[in-house]
């Protein structure tokens, strides 16, 4: 997210600006590359650059990631960045724009582990973003998770722009 932010904002695409911009380290810098590349959001920039330090560009999707990644950055505080970072938490986060029950999010989200879900909630849940409440009513009872505070802005901002195919 960091490198879409600092590319939307006008940093220039060589590894350079782009690591001084995000403060990454240069191993996890390459993967975040490699990754975006992989996605198909960036692109080496044909013709430009050295082949040694080469110059990268967005795509046409990498251009809408970038903004929406912008708008994310603008609306967090830098201690936010850690969790933000983490593989599920703006996914959850955007699954989250309605309440649901923990396999309600878990079919939203193709790939994710019952693990992975349930470290993200918690992790959410602690820093505030999440609010978790049981219905006493169903048998068995039930987790009722939903989005709140910092964490229902970034729902509000992520669900606008991002459709989930439900899993089978």
């Amino acid at each position: 997210m960091p490198i879409l932010s600092s590319l939307h904002s006008g940093i220039p695409g060589r590894q350079a600006p782009l690591l001084t911009a995000t403060g990454a380290s240069r191993t996890a810098f390459a993967q975040s590359m490699a990754h975006l590349i992989e996605i198909g959001l960036m692109e080496r920039n044909p013709g430009h650059g050295h082949p040694l330090r080469p110059e990268f560009r967005l795509t046409a999707q990498g251009i809408a990631a970038a903004a929406l990644a912008a708008r994310i950055q603008r609306a967090s505080e830098s201690e936010d960045q850690t969790l933000l970072r983490r593989s599920w938490t703006l996914p959850v986060l955007t699954s989250l724009h309605q309440s649901g029950h923990f396999n309600e999010i878990r079919r939203n989200l193709p790939g994710i582990t019952d693990r992975a879900l349930s470290q993200a909630l918690k992790a959410m849940e602690e820093k505030g973003w999440v609010q978790r409440d049981v219905d006493n009513a169903a048998r068995p009872p039930r987790s009722i998770y939903r989005a709140i505070g910092f964490g229902a802005e970034l729902s509000r901002i992520t669900a606008a722009e991002i459709e989930f195919e439900p899993g089978e």
